[in-house]
């Protein structure tokens, strides 16, 4: 069934609809109805305007292309599964939450409080903007991202992050098993909380990075305005270039080219980490052994 430039304001208008296809429909008007889309199935919509709430409450098997979400379609995807999202513009709140098997690509994306819950999800390109993104989610795996927002990833689980840049900050708080690669990393007190976090070749910039962390790792990273970083984490580092302070690690081991300061003030957890700064042969200096400066 295919379905071309219609509108649909009324309440849930194509409700249990399936196996069809919808191009440039517009689900609007002053007849206001919700849940336009609800348990539909096997579906494409092609360049459709959605402007009101819930449309797609429990779909399955969906393909939407192009086309808009305004800010009055709110809480667009909820409990839907295997739906692949393309060039899509998404500015409704709470567009994804508690889906499983999504597939993002090139979409342009405004919404407070972004993909929580979510299981299996997939970002290829575009940006977000996202107070609160993908809370409590797991199993992401995001590629060539731009992000902008304030308390992102927390909680995740099983996440793996592509060339991209995070403008971000509280990233990662409680996160597990998370690994970034080549990106951006920009905000205030990242990662904190979190057991294995990963990250390789990374640019990471902001105040009171990577504090009372298990099992982190930086791998040939760079780290920009990071003073008092890596308090209380157990934590193997190598950093190119200079680190402003160092805090009271825990436990492994920091390598940085330089390093500001390492402070030492007092602290309930014992101070174990071992903190190393290269000389211009490559040849490594302890600066710091088991809680005492060398």
């Amino acid at each position: 069934m295919n379905i071309k430039d219609k509108r649909f304001g009324e309440e849930r208008a194509l409700y249990g609809l399936r196996a069809f296809t919808l191009q440039t429909c517009a689900f609007e008007g002053e007849e206001d109805g919700e849940s336009a889309l609800k348990e539909c199935s096997n579906f494409t919509a092609e360049n459709c305007h959605f402007a009101l709430r819930y449309p797609l409450w429990h779909a399955t098997n969906a393909c939407i292309r192009g086309g808009d979400m305004t800010e009055g379609c709110r809480a667009a995807l909820w409990y839907c599964s295997n739906v692949s999202i393309e060039g899509c513009k998404m500015l409704g709140i709470k567009a994804l939450r508690e889906c499983e098997n999504t597939y993002l690509k090139n979409c342009t994306i405004v919404s407070p409080e972004f993909g929580w819950r979510c299981r299996s999800v997939s970002v290829e390109g575009g940006e977000l903007t996202s107070e609160y993104a993908f809370f409590e989610s797991r199993d992401l795996s995001i590629d060539g991202l731009k992000f902008a927002g304030k308390y992102s990833f927390q909680y995740c689980k099983n996440v793996t992050i592509k060339n991209s840049v995070l403008n971000t900050k509280d990233a990662f708080w409680h996160a597990e098993n998370v690994t970034v690669y080549d990106s951006e990393v920009k905000g205030e007190y990242l990662g904190w909380y979190s057991r294995g976090l990963t990250l390789v070749r990374c640019k990471i910039s902001g105040t009171q990075p990577l504090c009372y962390c298990e099992d982190l790792r930086l791998v040939d990273c760079t780290m920009e305005g990071c003073d008092l970083s890596f308090e209380n984490s157990c934590v193997q580092a190598e950093v190119k270039g200079e680190i402003l302070s160092v805090k009271n690690p825990r436990q492994g081991s920091v390598i940085a080219d330089r390093v500001g300061e390492i402070v030492l003030q007092e602290s309930v957890h014992p101070v174990r980490g071992d903190v190393f700064v290269r000389d211009g042969r490559g040849k490594l200096k302890k600066v710091l052994a088991a809680g005492k400066k060398v």
